[in-house]
């Protein structure tokens, strides 16, 4: 198969969709890469490293995308890409549909063969490629949290982990997963007053072990999410919903409660956000504020740190893409069922139930296409 690797064009995402140890695997079992020039130079991956590795480098974006079979991506296409799209292309890649039904119909109406790492699933029920854009926004969203927080910032001047004699700054997680375990250990590590809020009890008791009873741990209700988030110095927010647009579990007057100068981290943008005055923002533009909140809404957050995270994901795209390519996308797709979870267009249709909910597009089973 011919595999093309274009230059991510997303506003600062200097990721790219793979590393030249990655290119080497695709190049031993037998098929083509094509990279384009200058798309690992933001994650410190030069040409001649993907030339040493086994790629050919074309110059630019409509040429890999014209040759490719499969693209091998890391973000959703936006739209100047949209005119490569073609019947019968195999796109891999984070796609987080629910939110953007424009996407989803150009990929129907192309007739792409879409497979979104984010509703890949392991057997039991985890999202191996997502965990690790997740464990880094994780703990990141603390880390430009505590940022903003400074006063020359417009925060409350506020230091997580305070001094002997002061209060140490509260931390709250909306969400006991990937990126809340992620958030609390950066926030615990910092010295933070840490507050964690799921609805699955079994996962509080994890989380209470784990840290060793050092993080307080919340059982999450209308009631309680008001009360936590109301003494928020920080607020992250990392509830996830597989593939569905996020539901908003912190309000606008939750947030008009906050102090002012207060910072929210919504890391649950890329499916639309869990708090009602979250709204998409760039690492060129990160913030903005409501009633004196400062909201961190970046939808590529990990694209900041783009060599951890290109080798992270490649680390963990890397053999169900071969998987794709040595076998074909139906004949994977059959072979591994946690793998056919991840397609979400297919001959023109809509194949996963949640992107059709969130879009408003007809949905169709992916039984009756395999």
């Amino acid at each position: 198969m011919i595999i093309g690797v274009p230059k991510e064009i997303k506003n600062h995402e200097y990721r790219v969709g793979m590393v030249p140890g990655g290119v080497a695997s695709f190049v031993q079992h037998g098929h083509k890469v094509y990279v384009q020039k200058g798309a690992g130079e933001g994650a410190g991956f030069s040409d001649e490293e993907y030339i040493k590795a086994g790629a050919e480098i074309l110059p630019d974006a409509p040429t890999v995308w014209g040759k490719a079979e499969m693209v091998v991506k890391v973000k959703e296409p936006i739209e100047p890409e949209y005119k490569f799209f073609r019947k019968g292309l195999i796109l891999y890649t984070y796609l987080h549909l629910a939110p953007l039904p424009g996407l989803t119909t150009a990929l129907m109406e192309s007739g792409v063969f879409s497979f979104a790492y984010e509703t890949i699933e392991c057997k039991d029920g985890t999202l191996p490629l997502l965990k690790p854009m997740s464990e880094i926004a994780g703990r990141m969203s603390v880390q430009v949290g505590a940022h903003y927080l400074e006063k020359a910032q417009g925060g409350r001047g506020v230091m997580l982990g305070g001094v002997p004699g002061t209060h140490k700054g509260k931390v709250v997680i909306i969400g006991g997963g990937v990126v809340g375990t992620n958030a609390a250990k950066m926030a615990m590590g910092l010295g933070a007053d840490t507050y964690i809020l799921d609805v699955n009890q079994n996962r509080l008791e994890y989380l209470d072990d784990v840290f060793f009873g050092k993080i307080h741990t919340v059982y999450s209700n209308p009631y309680t999410v008001a009360e936590m988030v109301a003494e928020a110095d920080l607020l992250v927010g990392g509830v996830l919903i597989p593939g569905a647009k996020a539901p908003h579990i912190v309000t606008k007057e939750m947030i008009a409660s906050m102090h002012k100068g207060s910072v929210a981290v919504d890391v649950a943008i890329d499916q639309g956000g869990c708090f009602e005055t979250s709204r998409s923002t760039s690492h060129q533009d990160p913030v903005y504020t409501v009633d004196g909140v400062i909201h961190y809404c970046v939808t590529n957050m990990p694209g900041a740190l783009a060599r951890t995270s290109t080798i992270a994901l490649t680390n963990a795209t890397l053999r169900y893409g071969l998987r794709i390519a040595d076998m074909g996308p139906k004949a994977a797709a059959k072979a591994d069922p946690g793998l056919a979870l991840g397609i979400n267009t297919m001959e023109g249709k809509l194949t996963y139930e949640a992107v059709a909910k969130g879009t408003g597009l007809p949905y169709t089973c992916l039984c009756e296409l395999l």
